[in-house]
């Protein structure tokens, strides 16, 4: 599957869409998961002694799930193609390590 038919297919279970401020939604609902993948790792670094087992991979693959459908209704939501946005962030990418400008700081670098 590509990330233009998951947008696609996740959108059919976006049931918030008009029912609340769907953007703002989206953004706590990202950042909400996106700590719940931190919060994986936290557990694992102290209870497992950094450990990431068969059983907790699939832990984070269910989290990172989470953080897709949210990343793609967010995108949906501004008008953007998951597949645009994939595409841009890979040239973008490319080009700082082109560039030598991989590390370090600010959108522009």
């Amino acid at each position: 599957m590509n990330f233009d038919e998951y947008q696609k297919l996740a959108a059919r279970t976006d049931t918030y869409k008009d029912k609340l401020d769907s953007l703002h939604y989206g953004i706590l609902g990202l950042a909400s998961e996106v700590g719940e993948v931190a919060s994986k790792l936290k557990k694992v670094l102290r209870d497992e002694g950094g450990v990431i087992t068969e059983e907790k991979k699939k832990d984070f693959e269910s989290e990172l799930g989470d953080v897709l459908w949210y990343l793609s209704k967010l995108a949906g939501d501004l008008g953007l193609t998951m597949g645009n946005i994939a595409d841009k962030n890979i040239e973008k990418t490319a080009s700082r390590m082109k560039r030598g400008k991989i590390g370090g700081s600010g959108d522009n670098r």
